[in-house]
């Protein structure tokens, strides 16, 4: 077996032990050492012996000494079995095995009861359970809310045609929804018998998000070309109406046909008005472009709010004049745009509440960018209006954009308000963003290019300088897994470290793992399982002077600040970029 005549290796212990590998030389020694002083029955050792030729070979070493009459061991008897083949194959399924963790697909093994065998490092952290937690588990409720008829159908087609591939909806271990690609294979033993079920899951539930944002994009400039055509149509309609009845006035002088004229000519202007705004939506229609600033738009629409507006809503602005960069654009088209928000916030409150509108000066970066299919890289303002009113529903959030959509009572509204504000937006060269939670309101951010001034250029070169951290573990907490990401990437790239959690209960068991490390917290504060505020508390009972920044999408800071304590005084507003973020983290700890 080693390639040695009998005659080249004496006769005792010592002889052999020379020839093992001095890796395993310890482990032996041990094991023997054990047996002699009868731990153990019988000896056996897996290592490497030296052969004849330089080259070592695993033997399975098996033994058990002979005692003399006063027990001492006097001599041993065993067996030595060449394993080398099977080290070898032993080896190759350790580095495919590491292999597997490596991927960032979720990959998994299940028998076919679906009781889960292997789960990798991906599925770990695709779907939250460690290996220990899934293994052995059942997949179907481990992983998905409902059975439902498409597992049953995926696996029929599986164990016929021997794979299977398509989207599945599976839930984390926080219960939040994922969508992956997923493939499966049959695995068989030598005697093609079929034993397990190999599963490669990748996570396209940011992929799905933005095809969805693209894919209403596209049904939004579909349905804008189809109104665009109409309001031609109507245009043409209307003119020969109106032109008739100007020259009936002039033919027809008494008072009946006047006042009959008089009601024709209402209505077809009225039809020629909302022509105007479908068109708003369709195209923007082009209006006369100068450099403005949003602030004084902002003033005339808080006067003409506070004056028409129902007494029992509290309207506010914050708007920094001096340091707004302005943006060129048609006032009367952007006037628009901010009276028609406010007066669907004003309905969305018959009973009162408060009515907010800032403005302020972004930089939007690549990691922003990389968050809105409509964002690019540049200097922009931001108007934001909130409301506290009964909020948008989730199930027709996506289609309070679509020209004739409306909510409200028939002769209350014609569904063009919205439509027309995403037109004149997006004639800008702008976008706009919605957030809302039902109960609580509704939050619209309006995104328009800047004007790119000796100023701006400045605060460009001055944004390449942005605060660096050194070192610091910063615990990001958000149940967006997007959002996660992203945020680490930025933090790791400029000097911190980062652990994330995906709700409150996660975030509290990684600070108390971690407490003397972490130097900040930037927290969420609509999560599911423990929300945000919950979440702070708990951690300010362990460490009450923690610094936390606390993150809303929808929420205003002085709202957030009422409902968490005095002691967060650090907020940021969602969505926001890399510089937002660095400067909030800089001035917290510092």
């Amino acid at each position: 077996m080693l390639g040695y005549e009998e005659s080249q290796i004496a006769n005792h212990l010592g002889e052999w032990r020379k020839r093992v590998h001095p890796d395993d030389i310890a482990l032996m020694t041990q094991l023997i050492e054990d047996h002699f002083a009868k731990k153990t029955p019988f000896y056996i050792s897996e290592h490497r012996l030296l052969c004849k030729d330089g080259t070592y070979k695993w033997v399975l070493d098996r033994g058990q000494a002979l005692w003399d009459e006063e027990g001492n061991p006097a001599r041993m008897a065993g067996s030595h079995t060449d394993i080398t083949e099977r080290k070898q194959s032993e080896q190759k399924i350790r580095q495919q095995a590491a292999l597997l963790d490596v991927a960032t697909d979720a990959i998994l093994v299940r028998d076919l009861d679906n009781k889960i065998l292997f789960w990798n490092k991906g599925a770990e952290a695709v779907y939250g359970w460690k290996a220990e937690e899934a293994i052995g588990k059942n997949a179907d409720y481990l992983l998905y809310k409902y059975p439902s008829n498409q597992l049953l159908e995926a696996q029929d087609i599986a164990l016929e045609k021997g794979e299977w591939q398509g989207e599945l909806h599976k839930v984390t271990k926080n219960g939040k929804e994922v969508i992956t690609a997923s493939r499966w294979t049959l695995v068989r033993d030598e005697g093609e018998k079929t034993k397990s079920i190999l599963t490669v899951d990748t996570d396209i539930t940011q992929k799905k998000k933005l095809e969805t944002q693209f894919l209403r994009a596209q049904r939004m400039e579909s349905i804008g070309t189809l109104a665009g055509g109409i309001a031609h149509d109507l245009n043409n309609v209307l003119t020969p109406i109106l032109a008739s009845i100007q020259i009936l006035e002039m033919v027809l002088p008494d008072e009946r046909s006047q006042r009959i004229l008089t009601l024709l000519e209402t209505n077809a202007k009225r039809g020629a008005e909302l022509i105007k705004q479908v068109l708003s939506f369709a195209r923007g229609v082009e209006g006369e472009r100068m450099m403005l600033q949003v602030g004084h738009l902002i003033y005339e629409i808080e006067k003409i709010a506070k004056q028409t507006f129902p007494k029992s809503i509290e309207i506010s602005t914050n708007v920094s004049m001096i340091d707004l960069w302005p943006v060129s654009g048609d006032a009367t088209q952007l006037h628009q745009v901010l009276m028609n928000l406010c007066v669907n916030a004003r309905d969305a409150m018959p009973n009162g509440g408060s009515l907010s509108i800032t403005a302020e000066n972004l930089f939007i970066d690549e990691n922003y960018a990389r968050m809105n299919i409509d964002a690019q890289v540049g200097a922009y303002i931001v108007i934001t209006v909130v409301d506290s009113g009964m909020g948008i529903p989730g199930e027709i959030l996506d289609r309070i954009f679509e020209p004739f959509f409306t909510t409200k009572e028939l002769g209350k509204g014609t569904g063009l308000g919205l439509s027309t504000v995403v037109g004149i937006i997006k004639g800008h060269g702008g976008f706009i963003n919605v957030y809302s939670e039902v109960g609580k309101g509704t939050q619209f951010k309006v995104y328009l290019p800047a004007i790119e001034t000796t100023e701006t250029d400045q605060e460009n070169e001055e944004r390449h300088e942005l605060p660096t951290g050194n070192g610091e573990l910063i615990l990001v907490v958000d149940d967006e897994e997007s959002i996660c990401e992203v945020t680490k990437t930025s933090l790791e790239s400029y000097g911190y470290r980062v652990l994330t959690a995906s709700d409150g209960i996660e975030a509290i068991a990684l600070y108390a793992q971690h407490r003397l490390e972490i130097s900040a917290v930037l927290m969420d504060m609509m999560m599911p399982s423990m929300d945000g505020p919950t979440t702070i508390r708990a951690l300010q009972k362990i460490n009450p002077l923690l610094k936390i920044i606390a993150v809303s999408g929808l929420v205003s800071n002085h709202k957030l600040a009422a409902s968490i304590g005095s002691n967060i005084k650090t907020f940021l507003s969602k969505p926001f970029t890399a510089e937002e973020l660095l400067k909030a983290l800089h001035e917290i700890l510092n």
